[in-house]
C-alpha cells in the first residue's frame, strides 16, 4: 500500500511545475517559508512537511555575507544530501549555487541542529543518477532543468566530521 505522503507528493508535484507556480512561487515561498518558522520552531522549513529539506547557510560569493536558503534535499544513500539549484525553472542559477562554488565550506540546518558540510559539484558522469533518486523523490523534478534551457546545478554536501 502506498504512504500517504508518498501519494500526497504526487498530486502536489505537477503543480510545482506550472507556469503560474514558477512564476509567483520565487516570491509566494519564500514568504510562506518565514511564516511556517514560527510553527516548527525554526526546526523545519514549510517544505519539510513533504519533502526532506534544510536551510543551506553559505558565505556570499561577492558580499562575504552570511545567505540562508530553505532548499529540498535528496538523500544520496551514502550519508550526503543532494540539492539542486532549478530557481523554480528561471533563466539564472539561484545565488546559492554561486556561493558554494565560491565557498564551498557551509553548514545545513536540519530538523533543528546544524551541521557543517563540504560541498561538491556533481560531475556529467554522476547527473543521471542523481536525477533519477532526485525525481523518485520529486516526480518530474527535473522539468525545472528542461524548462529553464540551462544545466541546472547539482551539489552533494557530505557532511564534515570535527
Amino acid at each position: 500500500m502506498p504512504r500517504i505522503l508518498d501519494v500526497v507528493r504526487t498530486c502536489i508535484a505537477p503543480l510545482t511545475r506550472t507556469r503560474f507556480f514558477r512564476h509567483h512561487g520565487p516570491r509566494l515561498m519564500p514568504v510562506l517559508e518565514r511564516a511556517f518558522v514560527p510553527f516548527s520552531g525554526g526546526r523545519m522549513p514549510l517544505s519539510g512537511l513533504l519533502v526532506p529539506s534544510l536551510v543551506l547557510h553559505t558565505t556570499g560569493a561577492k558580499s562575504g555575507a552570511p545567505r540562508d536558503a530553505p532548499l529540498m534535499y535528496t538523500p544520496d544513500g551514502h550519508g550526503s544530501a543532494i540539492v539542486a539549484g532549478t530557481s523554480f525553472a528561471r533563466e539564472r542559477h539561484p545565488a546559492w549555487t554561486a556561493n558554494l562554488l565560491a565557498h564551498p565550506d557551509a553548514a545545513i540546518t536540519v530538523r533543528g541542529t546544524r551541521m557543517p558540510v563540504h560541498a561538491s559539484l556533481i560531475g556529467d558522469d554522476e547527473r543521471e543518477a542523481a536525477w533519477n533518486r532526485i525525481e523518485a523523490q520529486w516526480p518530474g523534478y527535473r522539468t525545472y532543468e528542461r524548462t529553464s534551457g540551462r544545466k541546472v546545478r547539482l551539489f552533494r554536501l557530505r557532511l564534515v566530521r570535527a
